[in-house]
């Protein structure tokens, strides 16, 4: 850590082995298994190229998060893969990440998850004024989504442990409740699962090369979310040996789950009537509870997706907030985003600020989908880029005689692997989808004015 960033206020260690491996596990399980398996048979077409894809998307995020094991748990500093990108390629480069992060990506996906979260409780009754108008022009649910994200945002505010805990308790939650769906669809089935699903096809599927990459880039983006613990890793307890347990075990246990949904939502629907299907675990479970005289089928999955995403969103708001507080320790952000709260020691202005950016995309939502595949685009370039710091930190480490906590398996195979995945899906990203790859360039492009800012700013002030 730079001298400079010591005279700035500190996080305690307060988060252990378990409530990072709950982070892990909280973030990357969203409502992405509970919808993406429709728009993966649609776009392989197979049962088989889904297991397929499910399997590619594993093993990219476990050699991902293996690279990460180790960088993490030997510089286990506030901010992720700022503070990774920045010590091994400078300044800029650490600035640039922050910046995409902070001003799109993060926001970005923090409102795509209220959104979630209020779609989900729609499909509720009681909560069916949501898409009633209110006032200023927003509906309920957007009112709602608001009231969501400050809440949690209040329990960061609160304390990190206590918002570590109540993401533990809502993750332990929604893998029994996720759990129970997959064995109910196997159990209650009957007659009406059957093991020739898994060989069924959908004819009307994009196929090819490029369907199987938009599968993939469905199938990663359900398993996204295993780095964000790296950005709180200065607040976890023992490090060195907490982090490579929460990033490898907390991919695994994911793993798990995804393929055994799959797996129970296909035993049940042909791959013609998943294609056709709005929330394929919801329709799988009410068919096998509907024939058997239950109706409550759909309901339990809309409470495991609620619960799912409110565990999300408190993880991922816990964790984004530390990449702005990162960059402002080291003077090259705005002060008041590192200031720390002297009794709950949060730093409550980075986490406000970030809701506050949050709230805004909230509003605007649906004209902002671009954002989104904006935020696809520059996670995985991100991604590969702090990956392939391994290798400049074994040369430094090599040189300097310092030991490693942990090393990746496989090395260097599995971060060449993981690398030339992302620079293949950030390419695919920049052909299928020009305007808005174009645009996340740009966006990052106009970081560049803003770091020169700051950086002769800091020079100044000495």
């Amino acid at each position: 850590m730079n001298p400079e960033s010591q005279s700035g206020h500190e996080l305690p260690r307060v988060l252990g082995a378990r409530h990072a491996m709950s982070m892990v596990v909280g973030i990357i399980i969203g409502s992405g298994i509970f919808l993406v398996p429709r728009e993966m048979i649609a776009a392989v077409g197979s049962s088989g190229q889904v297991y397929a894809v499910w399997i590619v998307g594993g093993l990219l995020s476990l050699f991902g998060a293996l690279c990460y094991a180790e960088i993490a748990s030997s510089r286990p500093a506030y901010g992720g893969e700022y503070a990774f990108l920045r010590e091994a390629y400078g300044d800029l480069t650490g600035f640039l990440y922050m910046w995409t992060w902070w001003t799109i990506a993060k926001p970005a996906s923090i409102a795509s998850v209220v959104s979630g979260l209020v779609r989900t409780l729609a499909t509720f009754s009681v909560f069916a004024f949501f898409s009633d108008p209110a006032f200023l022009r927003m509906t309920w649910g957007q009112v709602a989504g608001l009231i969501a994200l400050w809440l949690v945002t209040a329990l960061d505010i609160y304390g990190t442990r206590k918002a570590a805990d109540v993401q533990l308790g809502l993750t332990v939650l929604k893998v029994a409740i996720i759990a129970t769906i997959a064995v109910s669809c196997f159990v209650f089935a009957g007659p009406l699962g059957s093991a020739s699903h898994f060989h069924s096809l959908f004819p009307g599927a994009r196929g090819g090369i490029a369907g199987f990459m938009v599968a993939l880039i469905a199938a990663l983006w359900a398993y996204d979310g295993w780095s964000d613990v790296a950005a709180v890793a200065g607040e976890t307890k023992e490090p060195q040996h907490n982090l490579p347990i929460a990033f490898i075990g907390g991919v695994l246990v994911v793993g798990g789950l995804y393929m055994l949904t799959n797996a129970a939502i296909q035993y049940v629907l042909p791959a013609t009537a998943l294609a056709a299907a709005d929330r394929p675990a919801a329709d799988a479970l009410h068919v096998v509870l509907r024939s058997r005289g239950i109706g409550w089928g759909a309901a339990l999955v809309s409470v495991g997706m609620a619960v799912s995403i409110s565990a999300t969103l408190v993880g991922t708001t816990l964790s984004g907030a530390r990449i702005g507080f990162a960059a402002a320790r080291d003077r090259l952000f705005f002060s008041a985003i590192a200031r720390v709260h002297p009794r709950l020691q949060t730093p409550v202005t980075a986490l406000v600020a970030q809701s506050l950016l949050g709230s805004v995309l909230i509003f605007a939502v649906g004209r902002f989908q671009a954002l989104f595949s904006l935020a696809i685009f520059a996670e995985w370039l991100t991604y590969g880029l702090a990956v392939s710091t391994v290798f400049v930190f074994r040369k430094r480490d090599g040189q300097a005689g310092k030991p490693r906590a942990f090393s990746t398996p496989g090395y260097p195979v599995v971060p060449i692997l993981f690398i030339a995945a992302a620079l293949a899906l950030t390419i695919f990203q920049l052909v299928d989808d020009p305007r808005n790859t174009l645009l996340g360039c740009l966006v990052i492009v106009c970081g560049v004015p803003l770091f020169f800012y700051f950086d002769r700013k800091r020079k100044q002030t000495g």
